[in-house]
């Protein structure tokens, strides 16, 4: 079940502390690489001026906690990561709670869970608790201890090509940010790891391009380097997050909304999952807000299970690999992001080759018997053949019909050995 194998990926990857910058990323990188074995990194120097923005120093922890009062020791970075406000500076100080409040993130609303924080462009440094263990600290004396460095080093990311008989790729982005969070960070990169291992197995009519980059910034950072050649090249393509629990399956558009990515999005979503949530533009939050911004403009849509900021343990540490992250939710999201591949791969424009109905019995596409589930086959080849005009795709037949596209694949293959249809890779033109 590859469900199984990628929550395992995942689990291997939870401890890491990854970050905007570090050697978090980078070992999640040489993790995945394991599996990519073609997967390239790239290192962009602090101070690279990307479009309006630079790259960050870079960030390394050792080890930050608070020692209480009575000696005990909290917010122990090594036992959760998110104990640490993302991107604080050292510190190591004695302090009595008043001032230490300061520096205290937790939710009221959500007393079990660590909240998920950062101060990336600012310096800054805290902790983040549960509001029980908040409520329950004593007046006193605590020394907090960050041992930690912000220095000029790189913004580290990993790109993979995988070339395939066109030069038209398909684009795949996902994020390797955030520390221990499920859904929202791991289950992007392990099921996009999936997807291209593969793809690396199969003849390919697209090229794919993957890049496991961090959230925001590194989207701009490869947006300035490769621009040019995304414009020219980039068909259709998927930014990967969220796509790990089992409870729903979601669609945000591309910004213009009328791409072939939106189109295949929807069309699988609703064939697997009719009660999928559709979001709109105004609702974006990931990496799309860059690959379709204004001048940039490329076909970029996203398949998910629950969207970012739309399930309660979204941003704390009770998006875990238990109760919200499983293997089926994960194979759930493979596998849609599976069928919207299949879909480009067989994206073409079937034409007739004859005038009026073919005569089907002579080539034994005909049954010899009229059975109830025979002539429903007949029909939807007969239903094919009537859209076959050039000018539609095979999606769009797949519309005309009422059925998932991939109930087509076997009769077009069928209809094209006998010649009846040709299979265009782009529309004739209108008479």
């Amino acid at each position: 079940m590859i469900g199984e194998e990628i929550h395992k990926l995942a689990t291997r990857l939870w401890p890491l502390n990854r970050s905007l910058t570090g050697d978090g990323v980078r070992e999640t990188l040489s993790v995945l690489k394991e599996h990519l074995p073609q997967l390239t990194y790239h290192e962009v120097p602090s101070g690279t001026q990307a479009f309006d923005w630079k790259v960050p120093k870079e960030w390394r922890v050792k080890q930050a906690y608070i020692t209480t009062p009575c000696g005990k020791r909290i917010c122990d970075f090594a036992q959760n990561n998110l104990h640490l406000v993302g991107y604080s500076t050292p510190v190591h100080a004695k302090m009595d709670l008043a001032e230490l409040q300061a520096h205290l993130h937790s939710l009221p609303s959500q007393p079990e869970a660590i909240p998920y924080t950062t101060s990336f462009y600012r310096e800054h440094w805290g902790f983040c608790l549960s509001q029980t263990e908040r409520e329950n600290l004593k007046e006193g004396e605590y020394e907090v201890l960050i041992d930690s460095e912000l220095f000029d080093g790189a913004l580290t990311y990993g790109e993979l090509l995988l070339k395939g008989e066109s030069p038209q790729e398909v684009f795949v982005s996902t994020y390797v940010c955030h520390p221990s969070m499920a859904n929202n960070e791991l289950s992007g990169p392990c099921v996009a790891t999936y997807i291209a291992k593969r793809l690396s197995g199969l003849n390919r009519r697209f090229s794919y391009r993957f890049v496991f980059i961090p959230e925001t910034i590194g989207s701009i950072v490869y947006l300035s380097r490769n621009l040019e050649h995304l414009k020219k090249h980039v068909i259709a393509g998927f930014n990967v997050s969220c796509v790990g629990d089992d409870r729903a399956y979601s669609f945000l558009p591309s910004r213009s909304g009328d791409t072939l990515s939106d189109e295949i999005a929807q069309h699988v979503l609703k064939h697997i999952a009719p009660d999928y949530k559709a979001y709109k533009w105004r609702d974006r939050g990931s990496d799309e807000r860059q690959y379709c911004a204004p001048g940039v403009d490329l076909p970029i849509a996203s398949i998910m299970r629950s969207k970012y900021a739309r399930y309660d343990e979204y941003h704390t540490s009770l998006d875990d690999l238990i109760s919200v992250v499983t293997p089926q939710g994960l194979e759930g999201g493979f596998n849609a992001l599976w069928r919207a591949i299949e879909t480009l791969e067989n994206h073409r424009y079937p034409k007739a080759n004859f005038l009026c109905e073919p005569q089907l019995g002579k080539r034994g596409l005909y049954p010899s018997l009229s059975i109830k589930k025979s002539g429903a086959n007949v029909r939807l080849m007969m239903d094919l053949l009537s859209w076959a005009d050039g000018r539609r795709s095979l999606l769009q037949i797949a519309e005309e019909c009422e059925v998932p596209v991939w109930d087509l694949y076997a009769t077009v293959e069928s209809l094209a050995e006998h010649q009846l249809l040709s299979l265009l890779d782009a529309p004739l033109e209108n008479a």
